[in-house]
């Protein structure tokens, strides 16, 4: 049966950024196909998340760290195999976003944004990848791209250059891991109604302008994420190397 390969019961999953938004939408549809979840949170508990799970019999464990700090990833890694014994999916959801013009943008906000967005991604992935390739088992790493990884947007100078390197670094580890049965990929969503959108939502001009340029003709919601997430971590998406999938209600074919 073709629902049967995207089934994950068992499977052990580390989901970043996990307490709000893209993120926590992803992790509850993981748990919900059978896979048991790290929920990792930032600067926000990822507690509602696990409550979530959990009160609807999936399994949810909380983690925090901050991903700006390099010793954070082997942290994660080391308390989702204690929790589970095991990794097989890793989804590189946490980033952030700082705003300025390229002209005022300070050390501080690029080295912040940098680290968060693609050096997290790169140390996550280069440990987990090492667990699957050592089992055997192979696995599936997700990476939250973004449409800036296709354009270079307007005043965010460092997380277009992240979400690029985004696109770039799942390209790479597809081509390295694939012969270990471990799928990289990438998701890559259009405006979505997260946090991380707050201001140009509020923008009357920008929200105006945005929403004309969207077929779909609506902001994005999280839940619109989890579908292709669950995929892209399923034995349906086995032959799927190195792909960045967009989900953008029809944003980059206009």
């Amino acid at each position: 049966m073709i629902l049967d390969q995207f089934r994950l019961h068992e499977r052990a999953a580390l989901v970043t950024g996990a307490s709000t938004g893209l993120g926590a939408a992803i992790a509850i549809a993981l748990a919900e196909v059978g896979a048991h979840v790290a929920c990792h949170g930032n600067t926000r508990s990822p507690e509602s998340t696990c409550d979530r799970i959990t009160s609807a019999g999936g399994v949810a464990y909380p983690i925090t760290g901050d991903l700006s700090k390099a010793e954070t990833a082997q942290d994660l890694i080391t308390q989702t195999l204690d929790r589970f014994g095991r990794i097989d999916i890793l989804i590189n959801n946490a980033g952030t976003i700082r705003r300025a013009p390229a002209v005022d943008y300070s050390d501080d906000d690029w080295t912040a944004v940098i680290e968060v967005n693609l050096s997290s991604v790169f140390r996550l992935s280069k440990l987990a990848g090492k667990q699957m390739i050592d089992s055997g088992h192979g696995g599936k790493i997700v990476n939250i791209a973004s449409l800036l990884s296709f354009q270079g947007g307007i005043t965010v100078p460092a997380y277009a250059a992240s979400k690029g390197g985004v696109a770039q670094l799942t390209k790479a580890l597809a081509n390295e891991w694939a012969k270990h049965w471990i799928n990289v990929n990438a998701i890559a969503p259009g405006y979505m109604r997260t946090t991380n959108t707050a201001a140009l939502q509020a923008d009357e001009t920008r929200n105006r302008q945005i929403l004309e340029r969207i077929p779909a003709g609506r902001w994005g919601e999280p839940e619109d994420v989890a579908g292709a997430a669950v995929f892209l971590s399923s034995r349906a998406s086995d032959y799927v190397n190195g792909h960045v999938l967009v989900v953008d209600g029809g944003w980059m074919g206009r």
